[in-house]
């Protein structure tokens, strides 16, 4: 059951509030349960909980790819462990680690990594991870969650606490726009439809999801009516669902907040051309390093905003009536 809460407004509670009572949560459920961090546990609201369970959260230090070599070891034991750090460290630094000690090696391992693509704001382009999602689609049989908001971040931590392999949890750590309400029950690896059209679907991931919904009132103020759907999971995509809206609709609109290539678009358009060929436009950042700035202008200055969403849903309608 989706429990659809769209205001436009933001989450009362952000998830790095939240994460430290799942964890808690978890902790009590399953003994089985530990935490690992990269000297970020202030970052992610967790330092208290790390007080409370010193024998649960391990701080591994600015050492990702040890961090994630411990994880692994750890797994490999019979323990179920969370490892969290910033996106661009969560993806590139410990790639390896990533894909031999944990996919490679039948480990069963969650990694979150918070800061996803433009909520890196201000700490710059270094740490700006726009290519991440690309990076973890090539792991065999990983799971990658693009999360939309908190209810979804806490559903996605408890939910996958006995997922085999891989599991890539990206996130913001802040405030965002919520999306859905506490009564929302989520099935990793299927799609959500948010909102029905025929004109045109728009499969978005992450804080893009609000996007697209404000795109979907924008457009409909024009007399143009949009399918918006919630991908969940970027990797399984939910291939049944996206090629039912492409034979009724004949266009869809990809939205990520994350580069174009090899995400999410890249994932839609691989679905479609092997089954069922159709007009596909990507919003997303167009093969660009990240840069300093808030939010607000970092949407605007790589193009991830409802107004870009809803240009190219006409851009889509046009080409599919041939104009």
């Amino acid at each position: 059951m989706i429990d659809l809460a769209y205001t436009g407004k933001a989450d009362e509670k952000t998830i790095k509030d939240s994460f430290a009572d799942v964890l808690r949560g978890l902790f009590a459920e399953d003994p089985d349960v530990i935490y690992l961090d990269a000297d970020l546990m202030n970052s992610m609201g967790t330092y208290k909980l790390s007080k409370e369970f010193p024998d649960r959260c391990i701080d591994c230090g600015i050492q990702e790819a040890n961090m994630v070599g411990v994880a692994a070891g750890a797994s490999a034991l019979g323990k179920k462990p969370y490892v969290h750090t910033f996106g661009p460290f969560a993806g590139r630094r410990c790639y390896d680690q990533v894909f031999i000690s944990v996919g490679y090696a039948k480990n069963n391992v969650r990694i979150i990594g918070s800061d996803a693509g433009v909520t890196a704001a201000y700490n710059g382009g270094t740490h700006m991870p726009f290519e991440d999602i690309a990076l973890y689609r090539a792991i065999p049989e990983a799971m990658i969650i693009d999360v939309t908001d908190q209810t979804q971040f806490d559903a996605a931590i408890r939910q996958t606490k006995d997922r085999p392999g891989v599991t890539y949890i990206r996130c913001p750590r802040k405030n965002c726009t919520k999306v859905y309400g506490p009564g929302t029950e989520f099935e990793f690896g299927k799609a959500n439809v948010l909102r029905e059209g025929s004109d045109c679907a728009v499969i978005a991931c992450g804080i893009m999801v609000a996007e697209a919904l404000k795109a979907a009132e924008l457009l409909e103020a024009e007399g143009i009516h949009i399918v918006v759907i919630d991908a969940v999971t970027v990797k399984p995509l939910d291939t049944e669902t996206v090629l039912s809206y492409a034979k009724s609709c004949k266009a869809i609109v990809t939205a990520e907040n994350a580069t174009v290539i090899g995400g999410l678009g890249s994932a839609v358009c691989e679905c479609v051309a092997d089954s069922c060929p159709t007009i596909v436009k990507r919003v997303g950042v167009q093969d660009l390093y990240g840069e300093v700035g808030d939010v607000g202008y970092l949407k605007e200055r790589f193009g991830l905003t409802a107004e870009t969403i809803g240009a190219k849903v006409k851009e889509a309608i046009r080409a599919k009536e041939g104009r």
